[in-house]
């Protein structure tokens, strides 16, 4: 830790500081303020010199960092953004070496992402390698960061608002050793520049609404980019933009804070003030820190002096707050000018041994690759060695210049190519080292997008449902009251919220009467805030609840798509397997009424959320077996009910809660030879339909319910069917050329069933506009049991 590397470089210095431990903490401050202002400046020196892709650095909101880090306890959480870097130094989590790994990618060495994300993008572990939670109450927590501006509060609404839950619930935070009692902050963090995103102002509404203990710091350089605050908010301020958020004679409201961020005492002040009041009354805080510069502009990109002033760029150097901070402590004789000055060279030292020994790491295993393929050139017949090319390539691996690993690849696979097309010859030692370094290329890059092994839904134990002869028939929106009802009295870590899911059980009465029963605490009621209740999804499920958030349709969906997509779906991945969050979206759709209440996009959805599991049930029973599925795993996914099938008869299985639907698995409704027609959701319903109308004519159906989009008939019963009948149709209510192209490709490519067609292979989906409203606009909109017989009728006559 930099802390204990602090200390030891303090020693040597004879000041009065060495008898007051304050003042030994404030050096120890200054410390790592000029060591991470330091990696700052290396860090752009790689990327310009080539050694690196792109550095997005903290340089200039140092002091205000160390300060913060001087409040954060062991429990607390994070979820902040690219600048932290020397919050992070101060409380161990990241080191020098750390934060240069994952500028170089380094797939070894980078703790936080595998070498996935670009450099400040941290995380800390959440599960061990066999899927088992670990301990959250002992250590400090970082959920993992995205690069979208603004896309940390979003789940930073769920992370404090858990902290409210589990003060109401000591016990259950104490037994899954998540919480103390819910005495947890979660320290959020974001450029000034960001607060312009509607998802500030949702998250800060519903954080104060709930009252959930989060403490914001916003970092204010008077900059997002090149646009200056004056064209991006309003009064320039947002602190005094948020008057009207502050707290009043009722307790309602958040803190407000002001400081600049060279004013270390005051930070200090400030933070310990604030943030007891974050973490006893759970309210939340904003702390607008102002003043804040940014010695090398906006990132690796570009330079701050192409939009800056000259006087800015002057009142920039004379205010940087390491500089101030230092002037203070002479002033405050805590150290002489000589001792600080020797404290920054030693900071510049230690960084710059740090930073080589992270290059040496990062690129050593790549020099040894080097020289293999290097060795193994020189073992090929001499005749191979006089083609231009094959000089070209032997040189760039002999010149002095450093090559990356896939560059090795790349040069490998073009020497195997020459080979083989100019020789006709195949080198096995060659083809070898390719497929292992390839493989290791897989394995570096391409895997935890979903859980692998324990936690995987994929593994749950298939558990069929049982019907005895006392079964009652019910509706559909009864099968899943009963559920959700059996569920919440199993399982005190699920939780349920969305709009009109409290007080009226939601607007088709899956949880009619479970808050009664349950609490508030258990089942409630939000804002229309659709981004917020993917973040608050997000968030309560990393710190071990197990939440079922709604969106009321699924049209609504899209206004909570940067959560899901940017956050939830790429969580497992973005962090190499370190961190997931095994929320459970609701929703309902394909068709009902209209533009807006019969959407059913689905081929947007496939393409924007791998890593979650997207479930497509045709009824409410086959809903509960999926719910329970994902209860069963570790990972997220969506769950999307037939908007149409809430008032339709369902038998209730007897085992209701246990029962489960394997994910990846279609199921064969209706047997049959002429052709296979594969649909899912609602259009089960319409295929039974036209099927009826078929079997007059005397053709013979097989009709396929996909049941899971995401993952996708893992064992090929699709295409077994199509083995059998030649012929195949996919139907749904998408737009043209989104999910019915998207199974088109997975049986005819991924599964080679192009082998078994004897006629052109068809999507039916609907219309390429939005739904129109009312029985006639949904009947030419959206595909019918009548166009799925014309259809079939043509493909089988032809």
């Amino acid at each position: 830790m930099l802390r204990d590397i602090a200390a030891e470089q303090l020693k040597q210095y004879k000041t009065k500081s060495s008898e007051d431990a304050f003042m030994q903490e404030v050096l120890s401050d200054f410390w790592i303020c000029c060591v991470s202002r330091e990696a700052s400046l290396l860090g752009r020196k790689e990327v310009l010199s080539g050694k690196a892709k792109f550095g997005i650095l903290g340089d200039g909101k140092e002091v205000p960092q160390v300060a913060l880090a001087r409040f954060f306890q062991k429990g607390d959480w994070r979820s902040g953004y690219y600048r932290d870097q020397t919050w992070m130094f101060a409380l161990g989590i990241s080191t020098v070496e750390d934060f240069f790994a994952q500028l170089y990618a380094d797939t070894e060495n980078d703790p936080f992402s595998g070498g996935r994300q670009m450099n400040c993008h941290w995380a800390t572990p959440l599960i061990d390698k066999e899927g088992n939670w670990l301990p959250q109450d002992d250590r400090y927590n970082v959920s993992a960061d995205v690069s979208s501006t603004g896309g940390q509060m979003a789940r930073a609404v769920g992370l404090a608002q858990a902290s409210t839950l589990y003060r109401h619930r000591p016990e259950l935070g104490k037994d899954l050793q998540a919480s103390n009692a819910g005495n947890e902050v979660c320290f959020v963090s974001i450029g000034d520049a960001s607060t312009s995103e509607g998802v500030f102002w949702e998250a800060m509404n519903a954080a104060a609404v709930i009252k959930a203990p989060m403490a914001l710091s916003v970092w204010d350089d008077g900059y997002g980019i090149s646009v200056p605050t004056s064209l991006q908010t309003t009064k320039q301020s947002i602190s005094r933009l948020l008057e009207g958020f502050h707290i009043d004679e009722n307790g309602e409201g958040i803190y407000l804070y002001t400081c600049k961020a060279w004013d270390y005492p005051g930070l200090c002040e400030m933070y310990e003030r604030g943030i007891q009041k974050v973490r006893k009354n759970h309210l939340p805080a904003v702390f607008h820190i102002q003043e804040v510069t940014q010695p090398l502009g906006h990132s690796t990109s570009g330079s701050h002096e192409r939009y800056k002033s000259a006087e800015r760029l002057k009142w920039e150097v004379e205010t940087d707050c390491i500089l101030r901070m230092a002037e203070w402590m002479v002033d405050a004789g805590i150290a002489t000018q000589q001792a600080i000055d020797e404290l920054r060279q030693n900071a510049i030292t230690y960084t710059r041994e740090c930073k080589q020994r992270a290059w040496e790491a990062f690129i050593n295993p790549v020099r040894i690759k080097r020289k293999q393929l290097t060795e193994l050139i020189h073992q090929l017949p001499d005749e191979f060695h006089e083609t231009e090319r094959m000089k070209g390539l032997s040189a760039k691996l002999t010149s002095g210049l450093e090559v990356l690993f896939s560059e090795v690849v790349a040069i490998a696979e073009q020497i195997k190519h020459l080979l083989a097309a100019e020789f006709e010859y195949t080198d096995a030692n060659l083809n070898s080292l390719i497929a292992e370094w390839q493989s290791e290329g897989k394995d570096a890059f391409n895997s935890n997008l979903y859980a692998e092994g324990p936690g995987s839904c994929v593994d749950v134990p298939v558990v069929r449902p049982s019907f005895s002869d006392h079964a009652e028939t019910m509706n559909g929106y009864q099968v899943l009251n009963h559920y959700f009802d059996q569920l919440l009295g199993r399982d005190p870590r699920v939780v349920a919220f969305g709009e009109d899911v409290g007080h009226i059980g939601d607007v088709n009465q899956g949880f009619a009467g479970l808050q009664d029963k349950y609490g508030k605490e258990r089942v409630w009621d939000t804002g229309i805030r659709e981004w917020t209740i993917m973040g608050q999804a997000i968030g309560l499920a990393l710190r071990g609840f197990r939440p079922i958030a709604e969106i009321q349709y699924l049209d609504y969906l899209i206004y909570g798509l940067p959560a899901l997509s940017d956050d939830l779906a790429s969580l497992r991945y973005r962090t190499n397997g370190q961190q997931t969050a095994p929320a459970i979206i609701r929703t309902r759709g394909h068709r009902l009424e209209g533009i807006w209440h019969a959407g059913s996009p689905m081929g947007m959805l496939l393409s924007t959320l791998r890593g979650m599991h997207i479930c497509v049930p045709r009824n409410m029973v086959q809903a509960s077996g999926m719910y329970n599925t994902l209860m069963r795993g570790n990972e997220p996914g969506l769950v999307i009910e037939c908007l149409n099938g809430y008032r339709l008869k369902e038998k209730c299985p007897d085992n209701l809660d246990t029962f489960t639907v394997p994910f990846g698995s279609p199921e064969v409704l209706v047997e049959g030879t002429d052709i296979t027609l594969v649909t899912y959701g609602s259009c089960v319903r319409i295929a039974m339909e036209a099927i009826e109308v078929l079997n007059a004519y005397d053709i013979s159906v097989e009709l396929i319910d996909v049941q899971t989009l995401l993952p996708f008939d893992l064992e090929h019963v699709i295409a077994h069917s199509l083995r059998k009948t030649n012929n195949i149709l996919f139907l749904d209510e998408d737009m043209p050329g989104g999910a019915t192209a998207y199974m088109m490709q997975q049986v005819l490519q991924e599964q080679d069933g192009y082998r078994y067609l004897d006629g052109k292979p068809m999507c039916l989906s609907a219309k390429a506009h939005r739904p129109a409203y009312g029985s006639d606009g949904d009947y030419f909109s959206k595909p019918n049991a009548d166009e799925v017989v014309s259809v079939i009728l043509k493909m089988v006559r032809q």
